[in-house]
Formats: C-alpha cells, structure tokens, sequence
C-alpha cells in the first residue's frame, strides 16, 4: 500500500528462487521513501506536460481540456494522475525504484519515475508497467 486506497502492484528483482536482497530492501523503503519522492515526481510531471500544452489548447472544448490547462503548479499534477505499479529493477547495474504512472494528457504511454540511492533520476516517457 503506497497512500492508496487500492494496493499497487510491486515487482522486485531477483533470481527465480529469491529476490535480490538489494531490491528487496529499496522495496522495504518504498512507503517512506514516496513522500519524499513526491516533489521531485509532480515537478518532473508538469516538465513532461508542457509539450503537450499546445496540442490540448487545439482540442475542442471540454472539461478535460479546460482541466489540465489550467495545471500551473506542480502539486497541480496529482488530480490527473494515477500510480500503476512499482518495479526494482537495475538500471546500469545499480538497483532503481520505477514508478509507473499513467497521465490524462498521454494516454499512449506510462511514465517512469525513477529513483536510484533514495535520489531522482529521470522520468522515462514509455515504459511497460507491472
């Protein structure tokens, strides 16, 4: 459970008997860490939002529309988007925290938000969810 109502989906590295006790323990940290996480994740968000900006401003009207135009702020973000899972992977041989979330102005893609050592490293734009 990771602040929803709903459990979210983990899947944590490892061999087919055991998982890695690296991503193991990153999995342990994961209900603490997310909190902190959170300003670096809706900053990151609102960055990949911009582009689209000029494209929603295109559409017809709607509340849609209307809705995510009017997203300023990066705690502006979190109405519009969803938590899908959580994996422990490795990522250039260190372990990663990937969040995924799927966001209402790219319904072709879930973003990756991903952390390494407690710290943000990018947001992917595409990757495959649990």
């Amino acid at each position: 459970m990771l602040g929803q109502a709903q459990p979210t989906p983990l899947a944590v590295l490892g061999s087919s008997s055991e998982p890695d006790p690296a991503a193991l323990i990153a999995a342990r940290q994961l209900p603490t860490s997310l909190e902190g996480w959170r300003p670096a994740i809706a900053q990151a968000l609102l960055e990949h939002l911009a582009p689209y900006r000029e494209a929603l401003s295109d559409e017809p009207p709607s509340a849609r529309r209307t809705a995510l135009l009017a997203i300023e702020r990066p705690d502006q973000v979190w109405a519009h988007v969803s938590l899908q899972s959580v994996a422990i992977i490795r990522l250039g041989g260190d372990v990663t925290a990937e969040l995924a979330y799927a966001v209402a102005w790219d319904d072709d893609h879930v973003l990756g938000a991903r952390f390494q050592a407690g710290r943000f490293v990018e947001l992917c734009g595409s990757i495959a969810p649990v």
